[in-house]
């Protein structure tokens, strides 16, 4: 493992410097990406504004009063997925093996590269050719195992490189913020603060045993992690085990009628891109938030499926249990799991070969003109529900702040 050459690239503020790359007179300006509505969520938020105190994931009705100045753009999950694919096409050519962990963010196995060439030198190679034929600033970490790297990614930024050599791994992460390791969130951060652990430097002397007393079976990954060990390998490629969708509504609503029909097309949606990725659900589940911001959700488990006229009635008989608050709506989602490849088999007592062709018909037309170029009569009511790309080509799905109803 210590022979190992791991880089770990992300792209600066991506969805700024698309946005950036788009316009140019948005360069240097205060610029947040995400829902526009105060219920929105920051998705992206420039340098600019997080003198502020402005983060991703906040709300952008917060992040306005921090920062009244700042540009507000609504995510173009499109726009950004082309641009990545770009940056993906030429990681690709560049190295021979890469893990997309996410939209901007990726893994790359060095090992073995050398022998030809330092693999810092071809990190930096690549690195320049991103910036050169995409346009995008990009960062990237250099060292033996995913977790370093990600650090020094971390501490590169912004657009800049950072190599950290074999067997310094702890001396390097020392110093830092506990914040810095991954799988520490806001609640295991204050745990550790409480005990009086702010760096690095206080994990990797303490015993493995004393943070798993603390913190349970997290508490042996966060010790090792300190360590700087990490022997995860990158992948290449992996399958996704759910698909779901959700809305979160500008205003709370009790309208049940609207929340059918968009259940109905949340569900229209994801069972066409169940068929377009040859996959069947044998779960369904129903989540509801309300106004109080308390949150319910349902399942069903059913025979292996991915037909609209089987899915549909399944979900409403969930909503139709689950809604019994008579409180106002705030979000409503739909998830399908426990997925598995395989094509829809015939109901020899309900199915007919004339409903089997229309579905390939309507397939076929949303294939060439879009998601919604034809949609359920009940469905009308929903705006906006549609996916730009397959969900099953084995790349991670775009993440930007809810979608607005």
């Amino acid at each position: 493992m210590n022979d190992r050459h791991i880089m770990h690239m992300d792209l600066d503020t991506f969805y700024v410097s698309v946005e950036r790359k788009i316009d140019s007179r948005l360069q240097y300006k205060p610029l947040l990406v995400g829902g526009t509505s105060d219920r929105g969520v920051v998705a992206a938020c420039s340098y600019e504004t997080r003198g502020y105190g402005v983060h991703s994931g906040m709300s952008m009705k917060l992040a306005r009063q921090l920062c009244p100045e700042a540009i507000v753009i609504r995510g173009n999950a499109g726009t950004y997925s082309k641009h990545s694919d770009e940056v993906t096409e030429i990681i690709k050519q560049e190295t021979p093996l890469f893990e997309k962990s996410s939209i901007d963010e990726f893994y790359a196995d060095m090992t073995g590269m050398d022998r030809f060439y330092d693999c810092y030198k071809i990190a930096t190679e690549i690195r320049r050719k991103i910036i050169k034929e995409t346009g995008l600033p990009i960062s990237f970490g250099l060292s033996v195992n995913k977790v370093v790297s990600k650090i020094a990614t971390g501490e590169a930024k912004p657009n800049n490189q950072l190599m950290i050599d074999n067997g310094f791994e702890k001396q390097f992460m020392a110093p830092l913020s506990i914040k810095k390791i991954p799988q520490v969130g806001d609640k295991t951060y204050q745990t550790l603060r409480h005990l009086g652990v702010k760096r690095i430097k206080t994990l990797q002397e303490m015993q493995e045993e004393m943070l798993i007393k603390v913190l349970g079976k997290n508490g042996s990954l966060i010790w090792r992690r300190a360590q700087g060990v990490d022997n995860r390998p990158v992948i290449a490629f992996n399958e996704r085990k759910s698909i779901s969708t959700e809305r979160t509504f500008d205003k709370d609503t009790i309208d049940v009628k609207k929340l059918k029909s968009i259940l109905i097309a949340m569900t229209e949606n994801l069972a066409y891109q169940l068929r377009r990725g040859d996959k069947l659900t044998a779960c369904i589940n129903v989540k509801i938030k309300y106004s109080d911001f308390n949150t319910y959700s349902k399942q069903m488990r059913i025979p292996y499926c991915s037909a609209d006229h089987i899915l549909i009635p399944k979900i409403l008989e969930i909503f139709e249990r689950l809604y019994n608050r008579r409180l106002l709506v705030r979000l409503i989602g739909i998830r399908f799991s426990h997925l598995v490849t395989g094509n829809y088999q015939i109901n020899l007592f309900d199915d007919t070969e004339t409903a089997l062709n229309l579905y390939n018909a309507l397939d076929n037309v949303r294939e060439k003109y879009g998601d919604r170029a034809v949609v359920r009569a009940s469905g009308l009511g929903a705006r906006t529900i549609g996916r730009m790309i397959n969900p099953f080509n084995g790349l991670p799905p775009v993440v930007l702040a809810h979608r607005k109803q």
